[in-house]
């Protein structure tokens, strides 16, 4: 772990997506942070332990699930398939699919390995799990601030590493390089995850906090439009108050008003963000995701607070 000072910071983005405005100052206190995400191998001494099993290893219950099918109720996770031409950019189930026997073990569907993958980040990884794995380790989940400090750091920059997405042809992280999602060029070198530690490390030692897999935070979701209070610290600077407090219930879809299952934010982009599709590879990136899903592009790592 990397010990980090806290202090104040710029959080948030003008310039992407509507629920990363405003950009303003937090403040978070000092803590220590993974330099790297959970990988597969650590994960597995987590799982040699304590015999725990994942979300994706149960079969869901079919009455936390109106309209599903008992037939389908099957142990199982979403895997992503790349198409083999342009599909329509506002329907997912184009590219993701529900791999029965797909988890953290088997990748890819039950046919698949762990073989080559144990510095690779763990995926196939719901809420639950990686606040289980945290708590065995003596650790927790970041809030979104704490995550975005440690991402940025120590930099106001759109990216962590500047405001070019890659510099120079350099390229900083594991991203989607094409169109996606038929068209990966690969420039990065993997078609999914890579192993922790391929790509450089931030201003704070800090590894794969950009791109390689999504990683969850301990904060419920909103969209962000809830009214901050301006604080003036002085006649010449003014310091935009922290988020609302979001609750289980403030987090769920309003698109889908039948569905009741809390949504928590997700930072870093991943290995699928893609410039024509997705630009979350940078600190001030978050997406919602419920708590009960795992994919093969989530993982996480902890912090522990001083």
């Amino acid at each position: 772990m990397i010990l980090l000072p806290g202090g104040d910071f710029v959080m948030g983005s003008d310039n992407f997506y509507p629920d990363e405005v405003p950009r303003r100052v937090e403040s978070v206190v000092a803590f220590a942070i993974d330099r790297v995400p959970v990988t597969n191998a650590s994960f597995a001494a987590f799982v040699d332990a304590t015999g725990y099993i994942t979300e994706a290893e149960i079969p869901p219950d079919p009455l936390d699930y109106p309209g599903l099918n008992p037939a389908e109720a099957v142990a199982g996770s979403l895997v992503f398939t790349r198409t083999t031409t342009p599909v329509p950019l506002d329907d997912a189930s184009q590219w993701w699919r529900f791999e029965a026997g797909a988890d953290w073990r088997h990748p890819l569907g039950p046919e698949s390995s762990l073989e080559g993958l144990g510095d690779h980040p763990v995926v196939h990884i719901a809420y639950r799990d990686a606040e289980a794995y945290a708590t065995w380790a003596g650790k927790a989940l970041p809030t979104e601030a704490e995550w975005e400090f440690a991402a940025r750091g120590g930099s106001t920059t759109e990216y962590a590493w500047g405001d070019e997405l890659n510099p120079g042809g350099a390229m900083m992280a594991n991203y989607w390089q094409g169109m996606f999602p038929f068209a990966n060029q690969m420039l990065d070198g993997w078609e999914r995850t890579s192993p922790v530690q391929t790509f450089p490390a931030n201003g704070y030692g800090l590894y794969d906090m950009i791109g390689n897999v999504w990683e969850w935070t301990s904060d419920w979701y909103s969209a962000g439009t809830e009214r901050r209070v301006a604080k003036r610290r002085s006649c010449c600077s003014v310091r935009i108050g922290p988020r609302a407090s979001v609750s289980r219930a403030g987090s769920l879809d309003p698109e889908l008003p039948n569905v009741r299952i809390g949504r928590k934010v997700v930072k870093g982009g991943s290995h699928l963000c893609a410039p024509s599709y997705c630009q979350r590879y940078r600190p001030a990136a978050r997406h919602p995701q419920m708590i009960d899903s795992s994919t093969g592009h989530i993982g996480f790592r902890c912090i522990r607070r001083l």
